[in-house]
C-alpha cells in the first residue's frame, strides 16, 4: 500500500433520530441515521411507516386514496 494516500480511519459516533447511539470505524467523526437496528421495522418486529420527505402523501395523491378515520 502507498504510504501518504488513505484517508485517516476515526473511532466514529453514530446517532439515530430515535435516540440510539453506538460507536464503529469510519473516515468521518459523527453520522447522523434516520434508522437504526433499534428502531427499523425488520428488527423490532413492530410495523411502522417511515415517511421520507412526504412520500406516502404523494402516492395517495396520485392514486386519490383518502385516509381511514
Amino acid at each position: 500500500m502507498k504510504k501518504g494516500i488513505h484517508p485517516e480511519y476515526l473511532e466514529t459516533k453514530v446517532r439515530c433520530a430515535c435516540g440510539n447511539e453506538f460507536v464503529t470505524g469510519s473516515t468521518v467523526k459523527e453520522i447522523h441515521i434516520d434508522i437504526c437496528s433499534q428502531c427499523h421495522p425488520f428488527y423490532t418486529g413492530k410495523q411502522k411507516f417511515v415517511d421520507s420527505a412526504g412520500r406516502i402523501e404523494k402516492f395517495n395523491k396520485k392514486y386519490n386514496i383518502e385516509k381511514k378515520k
